[in-house]
Formats: C-alpha cells, structure tokens, sequence
C-alpha cells in the first residue's frame, strides 16, 4: 500500500496523486491519497475503499512515528530513480512531493484518473445549472481564470495581470469568433474583483461570474468550450476531463490564435 500526500492545492493534489497512481496500477500496487481522503470530498475517489478519515490518521501517525517509510520527491533534483527503487522495494510506504512525476504511465492511465476524479453528481448539476442559467442559447464558452493572491509574488508576479489585461485577452479571444455569441465565465481567487467593470468593458459579450467552491468552478470549467488563464494547475486540471483547448498566458499582451492553445498532454509536461 503506497500513501499519497503532500501539501499543495487542490489541483496539485489530483495531478501528484495521478502520477503515483498511474505508477501503482503499471506495478500492482494499491494507492491511497491521503488529501482526497479528508479535505476534498467533491470526487468520486472520495467514496472509494481506503479514502476515508481514519486512513488519513493512521497514515500520518504510522509516519510521524517513523513506522512507515517516507519517501519524498521534495526536490526538482531530487534522484527519482533512486526513490522510485525505494517505492518497489517498501511493501508499504508514504510518497510525498511534488516532483513525483511519471509522465508516460500518467498518459497511459489518463482515463482512469479521469474516471476516479469524476465530480459527485451534485458538484456536476451545480454546473449544468449555471451554466444553462447563464447562457440558454447555443454560445462559445469561455472559461477563464484569474488568479491573483499567491500569484503576487509567484515567479516575482510574472504572472499577476491587471484587470485591464485580462478584459485585452477576452476581447482578442471574442475577436476569434466573429458573428458569434460568446459566453465568459470568470472565475479566480480574488475576493476584490471588479465585476462591473468587466460587464460595463464588454458589453457586447455574456459575461458570468459562478462564484462557487474550488470545485464547482473547475467542474463548470470542465464544460466550457476553452479556457484562458496564467500558468497554472487549475486551468490544467479542467483541461484534463475533455482535452479542451487551453492558452496558458504568459505574455498577456501579446496577440494569440486558436493555433496558440495547446492540450493537456503536451501542458502537464511544462508546468511552471
């Protein structure tokens, strides 16, 4: 038995438990996701055998005592193969960091991940409802994140675009579908977000902020037509279900083309 555990967001949690997951299913070994077995109860893994609270105590207690083995990808040079001996040689084990990475088994498995990563039914029809509130007639569906918060220092706030910027990127992506009604879905972590300015900047355009839990936006962006937003896991992740088309923005005032969004397979290889 091979616990999964580490510290990062949501998003991160689902790509480092896929990786181990896809590494355990190639090798015959059973995975446990310790975040997924208390914190985020909005997916189908949640309801599977193991991920429950008392496996989470146990785990963390048989580590902190030191009898189960702790093996950490902590380090981007962290010697993987090493530690991936480690992995085959400990009957059982906790594996934690976020530079355990298995790319080719992560491809190989992709759907079930997909599958264990399923939102409950209640996450999804909060999603169907929005979004059929939001835009009943046939539209393209943008969704597009905002982060803001961390990314203030993240990379010394390379990634930290005004709101000026942003309304830019959603106009020149408007200007990719000419003739034809675009719904935009904005979604973030800034409390402070000027929504008027938004709606009174892009008139022209349906502009809708869903305003859910951590979930309910990434299963609403799961459904949209593309997803815009600066680096980052969230956007990745909603990107995973469908293989929909998403632009990681890195030079927010550069023009782009529907030849400029790349797909998860290639993305989750680059993440920043």
């Amino acid at each position: 038995m091979i616990f999964v555990r580490d510290k990062g967001r949501l998003c991160n949690n689902i790509l480092q438990y896929g990786h181990v997951y896809a590494w355990g299913r190639e090798h015959g070994r059973r995975t446990v996701s310790m975040r997924f077995a208390y914190k985020y109860p909005y997916f189908r893994i949640c309801h599977t055998a193991w991920h429950n609270f008392a496996t989470y105590v146990m785990a963390k207690t048989l580590a902190k005592l030191h009898l189960l083995p702790v093996i950490s990808f902590d380090t981007p040079d962290c010697d993987a193969a090493a530690l991936e001996r480690q992995m085959h040689a400990k009957r059982f084990a906790v594996v934690e960091g976020w530079y355990v990475r298995f790319y080719d088994l992560f491809l190989k498995y992709k759907q079930e991940i997909i599958d264990l990563f399923q939102f409950n039914d209640d996450v999804e029809a909060d999603a169907r409802r929005k979004m059929t509130t939001a835009s009943p007639l046939p539209s393209v569906q943008l969704g597009l994140h905002i982060r803001r918060g961390d990314y203030r220092s993240f990379y010394g706030g390379r990634f930290y675009y005004s709101d000026e910027q942003y309304v830019a990127l959603i106009r020149r992506f408007a200007d990719l579908f000419p003739g034809k009604a675009i719904t935009v879905y904005i979604c973030g972590n800034d409390p402070q977000l000027p929504r008027d300015y938004y709606r009174q900047a892009l008139p022209q355009l349906n502009i809708v902020f869903p305003a859910g839990n951590q979930a309910q936006d990434l299963c609403l962006f799961s459904h949209c037509d593309y997803l815009i937003g600066p680096p980052s896991t969230y956007t990745l992740v909603a990107a995973l279900y469908r293989d929909l088309p998403l632009l990681w923005v890195e030079q927010p005032d550069a023009p782009f083309t529907l030849d400029s969004f790349g797909h998860f397979d290639t993305l989750f290889r680059h993440i920043w």
